[in-house]
């Protein structure tokens, strides 16, 4: 009954303004009536202050934006509602303390940016490292319910029971505040229950909420050899001309069309049919190469006519992983290929850059071999310059060494992890900046997102194991936040 009941959530989120994806069954897990979450909204109770703190005004510093738009939506049809037996047996999930230096680093850069988020960002959503103050998105304490299973996997206890602490005490969901849904989704929902299903703790399933499913839906609107626009129109139901893409809005439709797949014990063929379609798809639109390194990308289509921009969201580096995860699953051996291709490229991302940290977006060059123009194979524009110490390139590192035994892909991620100890590391925690290219001047712009504690440490502290299955990729689907949750048997 427990995995029927996992089986519900991974993630949510597939297209732009209205799709939003969930697992075949829809749970209401709350013990509040939705009609109250519906009017109240969502937020937590103001964080203590500490003994001997005060708290630090907000300032101006910018947060990096969503990559899905708010997701205001009614949904008409409702799968159903079921309310959880009063006796589920949990008996939570033991994980050995680390055991490689590399794995200790990591623990040591997760408390150093944890120490800084208790004494100055308590309670809400992100820390501002740099000037020792607080930012919120959601007022929902995101950087604690993100990191629940962070902690609980690198055996951080005293962390982990004052973070459950304060989950209980302080996380309300009643009171109004504006929200995202697929962000909230797989980001509060999504740490809940894995931190429920990992410590065996049913407060954390008490806590969790709601979520959609709407992947019948999607799968019966017309598409481009299985691609999809980023965007459907909440009026019409339909597909709204956008661009096609694989990076932000785009990303999680593709990702969850498979993973659902798996999650829900290879049940429902349509979902595995859509995503070789949408394979299928990437590889005859979307993929090309560089003029002189042959380096593969992801690429998009814009405009009235989808004519093809050679550039590529760091995000798309989530998709080596998705291909790998696939093979292992009995799809296609060339989805192998073409993630071992992608893999290097998006690590080339990082390593040709001074700081060894990717930017936010990259070019690259296809020009004809008869125009001579002197250009590297990829290229940063001013504008994209930026890190958000984004994780989606650690976690393919981590699918391709549990799939494949490459320590290689361990060295990259120290690499990685070097770059950021080096150029990202603060006074009270880590730091995004804005400018990857210059060494002497990186443009630190003070916020640590919150995904940086819950999948970027994560995969690095996963990666480091001598263990390839330390989180066993047989047993567990972990959404786009990082958060593990079982597999249902078939």
């Amino acid at each position: 009954m427990m995995q029927y009941l996992m089986s519900m959530v991974t993630a949510i989120g597939v297209v732009g303004v209205v799709a939003i994806i969930h697992y075949w069954s829809v749970l209401k897990l709350g013990v509040e009536p939705l009609i109250e979450i519906e009017k109240n909204g969502l937020a937590s109770e103001p964080a203590p202050v500490l003994a001997n703190e005060k708290l630090h005004p907000q300032d101006d510093a910018q947060i990096a934006q969503p990559d899905h738009p708010q997701d205001n939506v009614v949904m008409e049809d409702w799968v159903g509602q079921v309310a959880p037996p009063e006796d589920l047996p949990n008996r939570g999930v033991e994980f050995p303390p680390p055991t490689t230096d590399r794995q200790r680093a990591v623990v040591g850069a997760f408390m150093h940016a944890w120490n800084g988020y208790r004494k100055f960002a308590w309670g809400h959503d992100h820390l501002k490292p740099v000037s020792g103050s607080f930012k919120d998105w959601f007022h929902l304490g995101l950087s604690i319910t993100e990191s629940l299973d962070t902690m609980y996997i690198m055996g951080l206890k005293e962390e982990f029971e004052e973070a459950k602490g304060w989950v209980r005490d302080s996380l309300k969901f009643n009171t109004y505040h504006e929200v995202n849904l697929f962000e909230v989704t797989i980001r509060v929902l999504g740490g809940l229950l894995s931190a429920y299903h990992l410590s065996g703790d049913r407060m954390f399933l008490d806590k969790a909420d709601v979520a959609f499913n709407v992947s019948k839906y999607v799968h019966n609107l017309p598409k481009t050899n299985g691609l999809v626009p980023i965007y459907i129109n909440p009026n019409t139901g339909q597909f709204h001309y956008s661009e096609i893409k694989l990076g932000a809005r785009g990303d999680s439709y593709y990702e969850y069309l498979l993973k659902q797949w798996i999650q829900t014990g290879k049940t429902i063929d349509f979902l595995k049919d859509d995503y070789l379609e949408a394979v299928e798809g990437i590889k005859k639109w979307l993929v090309r190469r560089t003029l002189k390194s042959d380096l593969l990308f992801i690429g998009e289509l814009r405009g009235r006519h989808y004519e093809f921009v050679p550039e590529m969201d760091h995000l798309v580096c989530y998709l080596p992983g998705t291909l790998a995860l696939g093979y292992h699953n009995g799809l296609p051996e060339d989805h192998l290929k073409l993630a071992l291709d992608l893999m290097e490229t998006c690590y080339q991302t990082y390593a040709q850059r001074p700081t060894f940290l990717a930017p936010e977006r990259s070019s690259f060059s296809i020009q004809s071999r008869r125009i001579v123009i002197d250009l590297d194979d990829i290229y940063v524009n001013s504008k994209d310059a930026h890190n958000l110490l984004r994780p989606e390139f650690i976690e393919s590192l981590w699918y391709l060494y549990q799939i494949t035994g490459n320590t290689t892909y361990q060295d990259w991620g120290w690499n990685i992890f070097k770059a950021f100890e080096k150029y990202s590391k603060v006074a009270h925690g880590f730091t995004s900046i804005g400018n990857v290219n210059n060494v002497t001047d990186t443009k630190p712009r003070d916020i640590m997102e919150t995904f940086f504690l819950s999948e970027t440490i994560k995969y690095l502290y996963l990666l480091f194991s001598n263990d390839r299955k330390l989180l066993d990729i047989d047993r567990y689907v972990i959404n786009s936040e990082g958060h593990p949750l079982p597999i249902r048997e078939s």
